[in-house]
């Protein structure tokens, strides 16, 4: 029987101005004041977790209810416009107080993306806009975007310790999602390494971005990592031993049961606990203690056919993981479909339209698809 999902929290409309064509390398060749850039049309999707990943579930073939928040007004309208032709609009909830969230995706060849974001409902989002009602029959609660939802982190995130305590309750596995922080925000002050030290211990599946991860657990490393970087994606000077394992310690130090750390272009990292740690995930999971246990290894990503936007790419790779692991895929191959599903995505401009089932993407990978070459990790049960 397939197993049910919820994924539920951040979701926003994405307006992707589509740039031309070009080998530029530097966003500023892009933005200069006074300057004229002839655009290609824009894409208009919906975007953040409940869209994304949410969707990606669907597209997949999974059982799959969707929980989000909207304003009562023209991009709200279009948020569930496009939810319903995929029968996902049920549990999209309105709030006539509020403005619907955007994000404004500037994605020029060449050039890692910059989100102009405006949170609008999702800073409403709380605890009880998830009813028991909506949680029967779950096995798996996905929830994502805790930096862009207010409630969630305010007061040392007693909300969202809120939230999955009552799902872990009710014996549903537990997923998390992050998001970048800006430094600038109110989001950028709080606490993440103390929210985190509350909130990993109710998390089953953890699958944030490197970047994401280093910002809230060791921001002296963060800061590191963006003098090495100079201005260019973080993740192409990260190092696996020496930046990714130390993070991926520390997260399972502080209660991580399986980790998916996601490192842009270069591919993914994962990592599990122990067997007595392993075993406390609910059952409705369906994982076999033995076969999850004390892993580590990196995934390195799939060469796309062309790079369009990297817009979804985490999120759709965390859809397939998931799903993969529900199904009772080995857990080195639930990671390698996500990296396959992250190199599916960033071949069109939106997050859904190179989503690829899971047979469509073991059929590419059985046909050769080319691979970064994979870092070989050392250790118990490490491949």
């Amino acid at each position: 029987m397939e197993k049910k999902i919820m994924v539920a929290g951040h979701l926003c409309v994405d307006l992707t101005p589509v740039f031309p064509e070009g080998k530029s390398q530097n966003l500023l060749d892009y933005l200069i004041p006074g300057k004229l850039i002839h655009m290609k049309p824009a894409t208009i999707h919906t975007g953040g977790v409940v869209a994304n990943t949410g969707l990606a579930m669907k597209k997949l073939g999974a059982d799959v209810r969707l929980v989000g928040k909207v304003g009562d007004d023209a991009f709200g309208d279009l948020v569930r416009g496009i939810m319903r032709k995929y029968d996902a609009d049920q549990d999209v909830l309105v709030d006539p107080k509020v403005s619907t969230s955007y994000t404004i995706v500037l994605a020029p060849p060449g050039v890692d993306r910059i989100f102009l974001h405006n949170p609008g409902a999702n800073d409403c989002f709380g605890a009880d806009d998830i009813t028991d009602e909506m949680l029967l029959g779950m096995d798996l609660f996905h929830f994502g975007y805790p930096p862009l939802l207010k409630r969630m982190y305010q007061d040392g995130g007693a909300e969202l310790i809120r939230l999955l305590r009552r799902v872990r309750e009710k014996g549903i596995a537990v997923s998390l999602d992050l998001a970048a922080v800006d430094e600038a925000s109110e989001a950028g002050q709080a606490d993440w390494k103390q929210i985190l030290t509350e909130v990993l211990p109710l998390v089953d599946f953890f699958v944030p971005s490197a970047e994401e991860l280093c910002y809230m657990l060791d921001r002296g490393r963060y800061e590191e990592w963006m003098k090495r970087a100079a201005g260019r994606d973080v993740t192409e000077i990260l190092h696996v031993e020496k930046d990714i394992r130390p993070l991926a310690e520390q997260a399972v130090g502080l209660g991580a049961k399986i980790m998916l750390i996601k490192c842009g272009a270069s591919g993914m990292y994962y990592r599990t606990a122990s067997k007595e740690v392993i075993a406390k995930i609910s059952q409705r999971a369906g994982l076999h203690v033995e076969r999850w246990s004390d892993l580590e290894g990196f995934e390195g990503s799939f060469v796309p056919k062309r790079v369009r936007s990297g817009t979804g790419a985490g999120d759709s790779s965390i859809a397939a993981f998931l799903c993969a692991c529900l199904r009772g895929y080995p857990a080195a191959a639930c990671v390698r479909l996500a990296a396959a599903e992250g190199a599916s995505c960033v071949e069109e401009f939106d997050a859904l339209s190179g989503v690829k089932t899971l047979e469509e993407l073991e059929e590419k990978i059985r046909g050769g698809w080319g691979q970064r070459k994979m870092v070989k990790m050392t250790g118990k049960n490490r491949t």
